[in-house]
Formats: C-alpha cells, structure tokens, sequence
C-alpha cells in the first residue's frame, strides 16, 4: 500500500499547517481582481477537475480490480455506502484510494474518497460515521466556501483579471494546488460540530447505531505514536476527539431518555 500523493487533513477536525489558506493572500488577491465571479456549476466542475486529478494521481481500488485485496476494497466500500445513496439527494460517487494515510474526504460535485488506511482501523459503521460527517461538510456549505477560497489563492492571480472576472480552464499544475488546498480547508469549531451533528442524523435516518461515530472518534484521537504517520500524529494530540465522542454519547442517551 503506497502513501498519498499529497498530504492531507482528515476533516474529522485535525489540521495541518500544509496548504493553509491565507486571509492575507485572499485579500491582496480579491484587490488585484475587483469582478472576480464564479457560479455553482463552474464551481462544481472545478472540483471534479481537482478529483479527477487526484484519481490519476493516486492508486484507486477497483470493483473490477486483478488484485483480490484491492478488489476487496473497493467491495467493502460499495456495501458500506449502500444506504447512504439517495439520502438527503445525495448524487454520489465514491472509490478507495490505495493507500496508507488515515483520512475520507467529500467535495462539491458529490466525490466521496475513502483511504485504505482509515477502512483498515475503522469497522464499517464507523467509516460510515465518517462519510456522514464529510457530507456533512458539502450540505452545510463548509466545502463550497472552502473551495472557492482555494481557487482564489491557486487562481485568481493568474486568470482573474484576463478572463473580466470569471476563471478560464486551470492549468494541472493549478489543478493539483487546488487539490491540496481542497483536501486540507481548515474548517471552524462550529462547522465542525455542525457536521457531527448531520453525521448523527445521518447514522440514526440509515438505522445506524450513532455509537459508532463516538467510537471513530475515540479511536482517532488514541492512535500509537509509534505506528501513526506525521498526520495521524497531529491527530492523536488533537485536544477535540475525546470532547466530541463523548458529545455523541451524551445525546444518544439523551435521546433514549426520550423513547
């Protein structure tokens, strides 16, 4: 199993001081393009230019796959995601990436991405907990407003102003920044806790056990120093994890007092 290509944040709330957007670039950015426009569907096939990218880029477990393990995978997910499709409108689709880092992320065009590493330490419910909450972040909005501050900071400074204010096709170079970007948005406190919360209505509309998200998060914030990569290192020292599992736990018998 190979690393990512890129190095990612795991949405569940850790992040990384790679690829931060910065309000000071953003700014000197938006003054230098006065009309800078960009609307949903533009936006949207933006975000699948960064996907498609990251898929050619990285190792993808397929149904159809030669290798068993990867094959497996791939089967693994499929059932995994089955009650999900169609919830809320969900258009999605989804594929493993082959390997080894903890992480899940979903964007604005409906990409669900799950890594080998995160199916391997979690049970299915759980990595279902954690798409819950990925989606979470693209129906609250959090992933559009983050995406679209990426392309202003990857962009914007080549294509805003030659293009009276639109973004003309982005070079693979600008694609792939954008990708990082995307894959790494730091999200606030509070739209973090709102993505539990979806992820928790999410778990309980499929007939889910809600437990489980409690439980993914306690395993993300115990993981080994010895065997965690540098991400899941930054993961383990994440002072949330513990606060937000037990959050989940003190609903569910919170709402089994009301049953």
């Amino acid at each position: 199993m190979k690393k990512l290509l890129l190095s990612l944040t795991l949405c569940l709330g850790a992040t990384y001081g790679f690829a931060q957007i910065n309000s000071g670039k953003i700014g000197a950015l938006v003054k230098g393009a006065k009309a800078f426009t960009v609307s949903d569907d533009e936006l949207k096939t933006y975000t699948k230019e960064s996907v498609d990218w990251m898929d050619n880029n990285n190792p993808v477990c397929l149904i159809n796959d030669k290798d068993k393990t990867k094959r497996a995978y791939a089967e693994r997910l499929e059932k995994i995601i089955a009650p999900a499709k169609g919830y809320d409108g969900l258009d999605i689709n989804y594929k493993v990436y082959w390997v080894s880092d903890i992480n899940a992320f979903a964007t604005y065009d409906g990409s669900v991405r799950v890594f080998a590493g995160l199916m391997d330490l979690m049970t299915d419910d759980e990595i279902l907990g954690v798409i819950g909450h990925e989606i979470g972040h693209v129906k609250l909005g959090h992933t559009k407003k983050a995406y679209k501050q990426a392309l202003l900071t990857s962009a914007l400074a080549d294509y805003g102003g030659s293009t009276n204010g639109t973004l003309s096709t982005l070079s693979n170079s600008q694609v792939g920044e954008i990708a990082t970007q995307l894959t790494s948005a730091q999200f606030s406190q509070g739209q973090e806790s709102g993505s539990d919360e979806y992820a928790y209505k999410f778990m309980v509309a499929l007939g889910k056990d809600p437990a489980a998200l409690a439980s993914a998060f306690n395993k993300l914030g115990s993981l080994s120093d010895g065997k965690a990569s540098t991400a899941q290192k930054l993961m383990s020292s994440h002072p949330d994890s513990a606060k937000r599992a037990k959050k989940v736990e003190e609903k569910i018998a919170k709402d089994a007092k009301k049953k």
